[in-house]
């Protein structure tokens, strides 16, 4: 028995299998849930790859969080699948490299930010709106962020853009509860991800959590958030919703 047993899950956003989304698949699937993954574009037949190496190979669904058509279509593809669902995970960001981080966020063009935002913090809402149909009492929306309660070297205006999420994920808390949804995020130390590897100097950051994290931190280690997330996709936070979960070895409770 897994504490997801008999669960829906929706893991939106897996691209490699280093990817948090990938673990949590995983986690989930070994915990009882019959899983479904997404992505779009050119990364979308890397997922089909990676998704084999899935303990089962998950159903992949095409899913551009930003396009309209996409979102509506969304049910009728979950639906070929499964009748419904019981869990969403929103494993999407993306913030302009060039642009947007590593120093520049005095110079970070609108256009590019408005994306960042959309992309990042937005689709948790346009997801959980396509998705709220197909989803009853007792049902679980998770996000992941980077906490967004300081500013961090490098991360410039993706650090804006999580805090809108996680703000997007507080009001969708109010939104959703009368339907007996919840929403949640876990904020995870920084990890060895494809989308870390676009920060530039993030490398520097990671090296704060050496020193600070009273638990220590592995950055090649997916599962502890994955686990988290799985836990808050499960029935043991019945009355837990806009809440962020911290998984990342005490660090964000340390003042030096």
């Amino acid at each position: 028995m897994g504490i997801l047993d008999g669960k829906r899950i929706l893991v939106a956003g897996v691209t490699m299998d280093s990817s948090i989304g990938f673990a949590t698949a995983k986690v989930a699937q070994e915990q009882g849930a019959t899983v479904l993954i997404s992505n779009f574009g050119r990364a979308l037949g890397i997922t089909r790859r990676i998704a084999k190496r899935l303990p089962v190979e998950p159903p992949v669904l095409e899913l551009d969080v930003t396009d309209p058509e996409h979102l509506e279509r969304l049910p009728e593809l979950v639906r070929e699948h499964v009748d419904g669902l019981d869990g969403v995970v929103h494993s999407i960001a993306y913030g302009n490299p060039e642009t947007l981080l590593g120093g520049k966020f005095m110079t970070g063009p609108w256009e590019d930010v408005a994306q960042a935002v959309h992309v990042s913090a937005y689709s948790l809402a346009s997801l959980s709106r396509a998705v709220r149909p197909l989803m009853g009492p007792g049902s679980s929306v998770v996000g992941l962020t980077f906490d967004a309660t300081v500013a961090w070297p490098a991360y410039d205006w993706m650090g804006v853009a999580k805090a809108g999420l996680e703000s997007t994920s507080r009001y969708l808390a109010r939104e959703l509860g009368a339907d007996g949804i919840r929403c949640n995020l876990v904020s995870a130390g920084p990890l060895k991800t494809l989308a870390a590897k676009a920060i530039p100097g993030f490398s520097d950051l990671e090296a704060m959590w050496e020193t600070r994290a009273p638990l220590g931190w592995d950055n090649a280690d997916q599962t502890p958030t994955a686990k988290a997330v799985c836990a808050l996709l499960s029935d043991f936070f019945p009355a837990t919703t806009g809440e962020i979960v911290h998984v990342d070895g005490g660090f964000h409770a340390m003042g030096a």
